[in-house]
């Protein structure tokens, strides 16, 4: 059986043959329509895990297979979301989330003559995340949580195959933060994309995804992974269940041993 994302052994490292080996033998596997979150110690290389899926870095040994088709470059099926919900201030909300459709084709040659669907589907999206009626708002009229639900928007609107999520929540209150989570879980629900998101957050990791995959210290590679017993929909009740409870303690515990020495790959029910 094929798999939508592929890494095989894949070694990574920034600088040339002496600068930081930030991957070493990182091998993982990810259906299609998976929600998959990635943990790990504090610069293990969660981040460059993802720009070698999405061919923003080349790697240094190994393949990347995504969609059936090795990595060689920047991928244009991928929707990305950060930390920091980067909007362009001069422009309105809506124009905010078109943004990649003048960048990514097919949309961009098909933009000026569809742009009446394209919007339409701008203010699906903003409904979906709880913004409807902000599709004119500039930037600065939105608190950051607003500002985080249009940058999902943003890596939505072209109808991405893959959605790439890199601590989208990180810079948000803990309130924010678990209203977001349950925005996130209905969006992929709706729209079903591939999900791969690294966090932090153990609790948002198990919330969220179907798998969380476990990094060793860097260079990283991935040392476990943990099925999520959850079904969906889920609502924060969830996390006061005992099972909940066991699985983030396990992982912390797991991220504690990976700070002393990196540990050799293992799989956990």
């Amino acid at each position: 059986m094929s798999h939508f994302v592929e890494m095989d052994r894949v070694w990574l490292r920034y600088g040339g043959a002496d600068g930081t080996l930030a991957l070493k033998d990182a091998t993982l596997k990810v259906d299609e329509g998976e929600f998959v979150a990635v943990v790990g110690p504090s610069g293990c290389g969660k981040s460059t895990l993802m720009k070698a899926m999405t061919g923003l870095w080349p790697v240094s040994k190994g393949t990347v297979i995504v969609a059936g088709q090795e990595v060689k470059g920047p991928l244009g099926i991928v929707g990305m979301a950060f930390q920091n919900a980067v909007q362009l201030p001069w422009r309105r909300v809506i124009d905010n989330i078109m943004l990649p459709l003048e960048i990514v084709e097919p949309h961009r040659s098909r933009l000026r003559a569809n742009r009446a669907e394209y919007e339409e589907r701008a203010r699906s999206l903003l409904k979906l995340v709880g913004l409807e009626g902000f599709e004119n708002k500039f930037p600065w009229q939105l608190s950051g949580g607003m500002q985080q639900r249009a940058s999902l928007c943003r890596a939505l609107i072209h109808n991405p195959k893959l959605l790439m999520l890199d601590e989208p929540f990180g810079a948000l209150d803990m309130f924010t933060r678990e209203e977001l989570w349950d925005v996130l879980q209905n969006l992929w629900m709706a729209t079903k994309p591939t999900i791969i998101l690294v966090t932090h957050d153990l609790r948002e990791a198990v919330y969220l995804s179907d798998r969380v995959l476990m990094m060793s210290a860097r260079p990283g590679q991935i040392i476990s992974e943990h099925k999520v017993p959850f079904g969906r929909p889920r609502s924060l009740e969830t996390t006061y269940l005992p099972e909940f409870t066991e699985l983030t303690h396990r992982l912390r515990d797991q991220i504690q041993a990976a700070r002393a020495k990196p540990a050799a790959p293992t799989i956990a029910a």
